[in-house]
């Protein structure tokens, strides 16, 4: 068994963000942040397919969010007291195991033609995307000095945009763009004059979302494999494997920073979730644009976000999380603004142009949330991913607006679209209240 990685090392090995001896590991667990971001953002675009070709609201094809992000809110516990008591390693073998399992369930969902099972595919996904996310985030920050553990996260966390690009390309090329080009007003007349020939289009449908997943599966299953052998380093705490749930869990709820952190993730992830996975309404429901046109802007968004991770992983060099966390939840809150209250492609520009004030937000709540809770940090690390939690229920409740009439507020009339977006505004205004009292409160240090 290699020694534990010590935050208490050298000198030299404190003021590197990445120690030297772990450089493979660090890069193997760093592809977990490609992978589960290629499952979020393959999936978002989801909602509007399932709308078109179940013929189901706004609100019901929202559910796909509520099942994919409520995996991630009902196993973070139990994923952190499997890792405490196992260990990282082990826990990303199970996250593995069950993100394959929920992928290649595509295949029986797809041939039953039943939303309610694609569903139950997602939520077993998502099971196994909490134990991943619980595991390599405070794995990452545990694998170096404390003092520069936000950085490494950043750092991280920055390949996870690459993979959501990729899986929005998918979704793009080889989802959206394959499937039937018949609108809903036209499935819905062919549903009453010719039923066969309308189920024939929906299964033609639901097979084009099939593959990618299967795919998915199969590269997964391939990394399950080199996990299985790979030697993963042991990392300081890491041997201790009780569990003592009942003093940890007082200890964390004593802890105000930690506290507020959660509630700022959860809020911070429903905002990030609405902003893109509505993209595509935005664009068809106030611009008329076709849905894989739509999805071309969101990948413009995630192109954005990325520059914006890497630009702001620097800048942290120079401010702090707090300062840097609050700046960008302002230019969030400025440009969520513009997408209510502007209409056409500005509105549209804004909705895009918020990607680049999220880029940062959720390592840098992650770190601040979790830095100082030493072997704590393995169950607080579940809170936050429990969180995201946030993406589950604030992406069914903008639908619900979504499904709404227009909004007449006196001095302009608002549609219900556009309305729905003072719900990422909400999001950004208790970020910036967490990134204040973090720099003005908690201490300048975090």
């Amino acid at each position: 068994m290699s020694e534990p990685i010590s935050a208490d090392s050298t000198g030299k090995e404190k003021s590197r963000v990445i120690p030297k001896g772990i450089v493979f590991p660090f890069i193997l667990v760093t592809f977990l942040f490609a992978l589960w971001g290629f499952a979020n953002d393959i999936t978002n675009p989801m909602v509007a397919a399932f709308k078109n070709i179940l013929l189901i609201s706004n609100f019901q094809s929202s559910l796909v969010q509520f099942a994919f992000y409520g995996g991630y809110c009902v196993m973070a516990v139990p994923a952190a007291l499997f890792i405490k008591r196992f260990s990282y390693k082990t826990g990303i073998l199970l996250g593995l195991t069950l993100y394959a399992v929920g992928c290649l369930l595509f295949i029986p969902s797809g041939w039953m033609m039943a939303f309610w099972a694609f569903l139950i595919s997602y939520f077993i996904m998502t099971c196994g995307l909490s134990f991943l996310e619980t595991s390599a985030n405070p794995y990452i920050l545990a694998m170096g000095a404390e003092d520069t553990s936000t950085q490494r996260l950043n750092f991280a966390q920055s390949f996870n945009p690459m993979g959501s690009i990729t899986g929005m390309f998918v979704a793009s090329h080889f989802i959206l763009a394959k499937l039937d080009k018949t609108d809903e007003a036209g499935r819905r007349v062919l549903q009453e004059a010719d039923p066969e020939k309308f189920a024939a289009i929906q299964q033609a449908d639901l097979d084009v979302i099939i593959g990618p997943y299967m795919i998915l599966g199969i590269v997964v299953l391939t990394a399950l494999v080199i996990f299985a052998i790979a030697k993963l380093p042991r990392v300081s705490g890491e041997d201790d494997n009780k569990i003592n749930f009942g003093p940890t869990l007082s200890r964390l709820l004593r802890n105000q920073k930690y506290v507020e952190g959660v509630i700022a993730q959860a809020f911070y992830v429903g905002a990030q979730i609405m902003c893109w996975t509505f993209i595509i309404q935005y664009a068809g429901n106030e611009l008329n644009m076709p849905k894989p046109t739509a999805q071309n802007y969101n990948i413009v968004a995630m192109a954005i976000f990325v520059s914006s991770r890497f630009i702001c992983t620097f800048l942290l060099r120079f401010f702090s999380p707090g300062g840097l966390l609050m700046t960008l939840a302002i230019g969030g809150l400025a440009l969520v603004g513009g997408t209510i209250f502007i209409k056409g492609m500005t509105g549209l520009y804004c909705l895009i142009g918020v990607s680049a004030c999220m880029s940062l937000m959720f390592p840098t709540i992650y770190g601040i949330a979790l830095k100082g809770l030493g072997d704590d940090a393995k169950l607080g690390a579940a809170g936050l991913i429990m969180a995201i939690g946030g993406g589950c229920l604030m992406p069914p409740m903008q639908a619900a607006i979504m499904d709404q009439d227009a909004f007449n507020l006196g001095f302009m009339t608002l549609s219900s679209t556009r309305a729905s977006f003072v719900l990422p505004l909400i999001c950004f205004i208790v970020i910036a209240i967490f990134g204040f009292r973090t720099s003005n409160v908690h201490g300048h240090k975090y």
